[in-house]
């Protein structure tokens, strides 16, 4: 990035309050429980945690679209919840967000995925997973399929979470990709890897580099296997951009019969990696949808992803945020 760059970078972030995305995949709800560890347990070789205090963030294709609100774009949700208190707690947290909850449909034969992480010092202990993952009877299959071809229509691009809580499956999206496809719209998939030969046809793949070596069968250890996965990405999904997320080592971002352009990482201090990757595919999604070239949304969604990870928990970033460390990474320059 460059100080000349700074303009069109603020305009495209301006543009982020007019772009409408809409977001399906696996609903999550984080819990996080906060306290210190002093000692450690006389019953077995664990520490003892008191806790301080605990809150409930949204998580999954629900922190995506949680992103996209705080970055300013309109945001339509689509997802399973559980006919339970934690699936009600979700979806009036999101509704008082400002997301659009209308794509959200209640499944009783499973939970609301919660995961919950307990969090000493800063640091993760444990976490706990309860959920469902079992795939969805047809019908409501159908209504979800409906719900996303209806209100594509208006939206400038749709993202597909896929967690592999047992939403986003093959019958699904045999409806919903080419009906985006239909009306040319945006296509960003953060993908799980064995479902990987279903994305054919999107527009914007979001791997990080363990679910990129999965998806092309072969270890990435250097800048050479990183271009061969890079490309063979491109190649097996017919997509037109690949972005692969690299931690430390920033990102990768790769177009049809263009060089592989590498983004060093602008995390500051990291404290937690949690949800960086929803960060990430939200911020570039959103960038697209306002004019951003593959390469300007991927300077976007990296300034981001180093802010999230800066924060402790489930984390956000806003239009000003964004707009004061890209000013800061072009005056390092």
């Amino acid at each position: 990035m460059k100080s000349q760059d700074f303009p069109r970078f603020k305009k495209i972030i301006s543009n982020f309050k007019d772009a409408k995305v809409l977001v399906v995949g696996d609903l999550i709800l984080d819990e996080f429980i906060w306290g210190d560890v002093s000692r450690i347990s006389p019953e077995a070789p664990v520490p003892v945690v008191w806790v301080r205090n605990e809150n409930f963030m949204p998580g999954g294709a629900s922190n995506v679209a949680n992103n996209l609100r705080s970055l300013g774009a309109g945001v339509n949700l689509v997802g399973v919840i559980g006919d339970d208190e934690r699936g009600a707690k979700l979806k009036e947290d999101l509704e008082r967000k400002g997301i659009d909850t209308g794509g959200i449909f209640v499944d009783g034969s499973r939970p609301t995925t919660l995961k919950t992480r307990v969090v000493a010092q800063h640091q993760q202990v444990v976490r706990i997973d309860r959920e469902g993952v079992h795939g969805l009877s047809d019908r409501l299959v159908s209504k979800i399929a409906d719900y996303v071809n209806n209100a594509v229509r208006d939206l400038d691009a749709l993202i597909i979470e896929d967690y592999g809580k047992g939403v986003i499956t093959p019958k699904l999206l045999r409806r919903i990709i080419p009906a985006a496809r239909r009306y040319k719209r945006i296509i960003s998939v953060d993908p799980k890897e064995e479902h990987i030969r279903y994305y054919k046809g999107i527009s914007v793949i979001t791997p990080n580099n363990h679910e990129a070596q999965k998806a092309v069968g072969f270890e990435i250890k250097d800048s050479s296997s990183l271009q061969r996965a890079g490309k063979r990405l491109l190649e097996k999904l017919k997509c037109k951009i690949a972005l692969i997320t690299l931690g430390e080592n920033g990102m990768a971002v790769f177009q049809k019969n263009k060089k592989m352009t590498h983004i060093p990482t602008m995390a500051q201090e990291v404290f937690d990696v949690s949800g960086a990757g929803d960060t990430v595919i939200a911020s570039y999604t959103v960038s697209l949808a306002s004019g951003a070239t593959p390469i300007q949304a991927a300077h976007i969604a990296n300034c981001a992803a180093g802010i999230v990870v800066g924060k402790i928990g489930i984390a956000v970033v806003t239009p000003e945020e964004l707009l004061d460390r890209i000013r800061v990474e072009i005056r390092k320059k």
